[in-house]
């Protein structure tokens, strides 16, 4: 389906309003609201006994970071990983390396304050590009004996995307591609960095299908195989929801 319409699908027009001005919809489901109006295709139903409270925190951020690693990338035991950006999406990335059996998972970040955090996740090793007075990717590279055996980019990042697919080893590395890049970016490399053998994936959030796969990631929450609570740094009322915002363009939350 394409959620980006702004409207209802079935007639093309928006159910939302105020003071007869049309308020369209967000990417299918408008929920910064106490009521909406979505399609039938954008509703998935879960366990009742799951708290909202917790579990709405699956709706993109978490799942699409746990869901690239696990069904995209698909890092084998003892795996090496590095993941750049360690925000909510980068974050579960790691906690899917973690999850795999990675050996060593190494963060990329720009913010120092979030590498305390991101150890709860299972990130073992921390890099700041701005550190460094050579390539981020060629600082992994020898930390790691010639490159990761999976990265990810989780910030948008066009030169982080760049970095990502160099730092992964020649002849089996994978770079999987997650954060969502400026419309005018284009990702630029040399043929023989594929030659070499390195493989890029792209994927839209993280390959998820949220009618049949959210229902199962809700169960591992409630089964204690998923902890949602680590991810939560912040709670505000909805009446005051530009404070998250304000949150996390500070760099406080995940």
């Amino acid at each position: 389906m394409n959620t980006d319409q702004g409207v209802m699908l079935n007639d093309g027009k928006s159910r939302f309003s105020i003071n007869g001005q049309t308020i369209y919809h967000f990417v299918g489901t408008s929920t910064f609201s106490e009521y909406t109006v979505v399609h039938v295709g954008c509703v998935a139903k879960i366990n009742p006994a799951a708290p909202l409270d917790k579990v709405c925190v699956l709706s993109c951020g978490i799942s699409t970071g746990l869901v690239a690693t696990l069904n995209v990338a698909k890092p084998k035991k003892g795996s090496t990983v590095a993941i750049f950006g360690l925000g909510d999406v980068g974050l579960a990335a790691a906690e899917g390396a973690r999850n795999a059996g990675a050996s060593r998972i190494i963060g990329v970040d720009l913010n120092a304050k979030r590498f305390d955090e991101a150890k709860k996740f299972g990130v073992t090793d921390f890099v700041i590009p701005k550190d460094h007075d050579k390539p981020v990717q060629k600082v992994i590279a020898e930390m790691t004996g010639g490159g990761v055996d999976r990265s990810f980019e989780c910030t948008g990042s066009i030169n982080a995307m760049i970095s990502a697919f160099k730092c992964v080893h020649d002849g089996w590395g994978i770079a999987v591609l997650v954060g969502v890049p400026n419309k005018d970016d284009a990702f630029k490399t040399h043929p023989m960095n594929i030659l070499n053998e390195r493989t890029l994936k792209g994927t839209f959030f993280g390959n998820f299908k949220p009618r049949s796969n959210l229902p199962s990631v809700v169960e591992r929450y409630t089964n204690k195989e998923l902890e949602l609570e680590k991810f939560i740094t912040h709670e505000v009322p909805f009446s005051e929801i530009n404070k998250a915002f304000e949150y996390m363009l500070k760099g406080d939350g995940l």
